[in-house]
């Protein structure tokens, strides 16, 4: 069994793979300061929960944009597989071409979720990934990765409003019944989420005119479910998206 790890900034996703299929894909809290062993423990006790403790875990990809949490993870995926595990960093073959002005400096998350989009769906595809940031991914109809959009991601943007403004609530994100807002809360929210929706489907039109033709669009993330069904573009849902990507680059160095 292969386990493949995604270390975000939020949350750190977790599947565990017979190399042809995921039979758990779960998901623990960032944090930083913890240890090797405690993350190991965290795992182990994930998988059991699951049913699952007791496959031979054989080997480990990890991807991770948090540095403070990659050695402990690192050296957790060590202590449970007994192998060094194969980190998505410079030098790992992706099969995928960057084009950007530092392809050394694409977060390891974009780059697992770009290979997965290429083989799943082909190219021209944009990619959206909904995390603590929003990214949008493009790969040309040459299957090129040529960059793409950052922008704060939904919980980040509700807590920034709450923190630096003196009147806006915390609010829990929950889908607004309406665009014109009838009370702070609904407002909020539907600036939020309808914001968010409303922002993906311009910048796909802007990025299909920038390219000159039509793009499939794919996206992944823990906030998929709230935003999707508010965008008028057509927009597959791939929830495993990133993993399927680390488990093709493991498939590719190992």
């Amino acid at each position: 069994m292969i386990l493949a790890v995604d270390v975000g900034n939020s949350n750190i996703v977790v599947g565990l793979s017979d190399g042809l299929r995921f039979l758990a894909v779960e998901r623990l809290g960032t944090e930083r300061g913890a240890t090797e062993i405690e993350y190991a423990v965290s795992i182990k006790r994930l998988l059991e929960l699951k049913g699952l403790g007791g496959e031979a875990l054989e080997d480990a990809i990890l991807s991770s944009v948090v540095p403070s949490a990659t050695g402990s993870l690192r050296g957790a995926l060590r202590l449970l597989t007994g192998r060094e595990p194969l980190v998505l960093a410079p030098g790992v073959r992706t099969g995928l071409d960057i084009r950007t002005d530092e392809p050394s400096a694409v977060g390891a998350d974009r780059i697992a979720d770009a290979v997965a989009a290429k083989t799943l769906y082909g190219a021209p595809v944009i990619i959206i990934d909904m995390g603590t940031a929003n990214t949008v991914s493009v790969l040309d109809a040459h299957g090129r990765f040529l960059g793409g959009v950052i922008m704060p991601g939904l919980r980040l943007s509700a807590a920034a409003l709450a923190e630096v403004t003196s009147q806006l609530p915390h609010i829990g994100l929950e889908p607004p019944g309406r665009v014109i807002g009838r009370s702070t809360v609904e407002s909020l929210r539907s600036g939020l989420i309808l914001g968010c929706a409303a922002t993906l489907d311009n910048l796909i039109r802007r990025i299909e005119e920038e390219l000159g033709y039509p793009c499939a669009a794919v996206a992944t993330g823990g906030m998929c479910p709230l935003v999707l069904p508010h965008c008028r573009r057509a927009i597959t849902h791939a929830p495993d998206l990133l993993l399927q990507g680390l488990m093709t680059i493991y498939k590719l160095n190992r």
